[in-house]
């Protein structure tokens, strides 16, 4: 008889096959699938989970044979999911990008505004410094990097003033876009030339008054000049050595 395929049973009553399990070769892989496959079912198991490293790409086209679909994928492996009961439940992946822009101004009512230097093509236009948060990467703490990526300029967090959620953005994915005011802690500006065309300090009445700038920039700048905004605050895990950012009012 086929060696079962070992897994760790997890909270959706199904099986997860981690990368060490599988085999280093496909000889006998499909009777050993075919094995547990029958053997979970009889277990009473609803999904079996299967992360394919790079490595071992080449157990896949017996994964997808035997009923398994692609959950989602890293730069070096493979998720795939396959029902054992029909209807069981599978969570989704991940289904947003999270983005923040900074609203910096100085103590001369001056905005830091930015120009991307790849626009497909479009006219300049100019908008807040800002971009996409990285894996663990609170808030508070990625808006900061990426407006002193962009533009040199340090900054202290001081409020979420408000946020963006659309759809159909990247790969067709959704995106939440959080504005963030921003203290800068001083005014020099060392722009990041392979991204940005132009960055400076633009008076906040002429930002407000330029045919350069969208309708939806100049809102959430001025949300953030008339609102104080949420608070970063944070609050320890429940017995999870890990804290939560939260943004409440003072």
């Amino acid at each position: 008889m086929s060696k079962m395929i070992e897994g760790e049973r997890n909270r959706f009553h199904g099986v997860e096959v981690g990368s060490d399990a599988l085999p280093d070769t496909a000889d006998g892989f499909k009777g050993r699938l075919d094995h547990s496959i029958r053997s979970w079912k009889e277990e009473g198991l609803q999904v079996a989970w299967f992360k394919v490293p790079l490595t071992r790409a080449f157990l896949i086209p017996a994964l997808v044979d035997a009923g398994s679909v692609f959950h989602h994928s890293t730069t070096d492996y493979l998720m795939l999911t396959l029902r054992l009961a029909e209807g069981a439940f599978v969570p989704l992946y991940a289904t947003h990008y999270i983005g923040a822009g900074g609203v910096v101004i100085n103590e001369k009512n001056e905005l830091l505004v930015v120009c991307e230097r790849f626009r497909g093509g479009r006219a300049p236009y100019y908008k807040l410094p800002g971009g996409a948060l990285q894996p663990e990467e609170h808030l508070a703490e990625g808006v900061v990097r990426e407006v002193f990526e962009e533009t040199g300029v340090p900054t202290r967090f001081d409020g979420l003033v408000c946020f963006r959620h659309w759809h159909g953005y990247r790969y067709d994915k959704s995106d939440i876009y959080f504005v963030c005011r921003l203290k800068p802690l001083h005014q020099i500006i060392e722009m990041q030339a392979t991204e940005i065309e132009e960055c400076f300090w633009m008076p906040v009445e002429t930002y407000m008054g330029s045919e350069n700038v969208s309708q939806f920039n100049k809102l959430i700048v001025k949300a953030a000049v008339e609102n104080q905004g949420l608070k970063e605050t944070w609050v320890d895990g429940y017995g999870d050595p890990d804290r939560y950012e939260f943004f409440m009012p003072e």
